[in-house]
């Protein structure tokens, strides 16, 4: 996967949604995504970060495909262990309790990511 365009596909893939969920929950038109496609245009930083905080990837991963892409996890557990291991400085751990407020704090962020949305439904 060269460009962002093929990752994002792939992740839109991994993830099983359509497009069009993809579309209309990232607030991101048909128009843009097409544009994408064919290299006429490249997403903007609020897209790129939201879409990297949607699919939990890194944006260095998603923007230049640094990762390997088989660490690129749907569930955000499984990336949160990745992210811990890449902060891991000078052969230092983080504390299990830490670990647990770290993984806290991610769930209260999602639902307060997400509340806005369901009081709108």
């Amino acid at each position: 996967m060269q460009s962002i365009y093929e990752r994002i596909e792939y992740l839109i893939k991994q993830r099983g949604i359509t497009k069009k969920y993809f579309y209309e929950h990232l607030h991101i038109s048909s128009g843009n995504f097409g544009d994408w496609k064919r290299g006429k245009s490249t997403p903007g930083t609020q897209h790129l970060i939201n879409i990297a905080e949607f699919f939990h990837v890194s944006l260095d991963w998603l923007i230049l495909g640094k990762q390997a892409a088989d660490e690129v996890r749907e569930e955000g557990e499984a990336y949160l262990s990745a992210q811990i291991r890449q902060y891991n400085c000078h052969s230092e751990e983080l504390l299990p309790k830490e670990q647990e407020f770290i993984k806290e704090y991610i769930a209260f962020t999602r639902y307060r990511r997400q509340k806005p949305a369901d009081e709108n439904s």
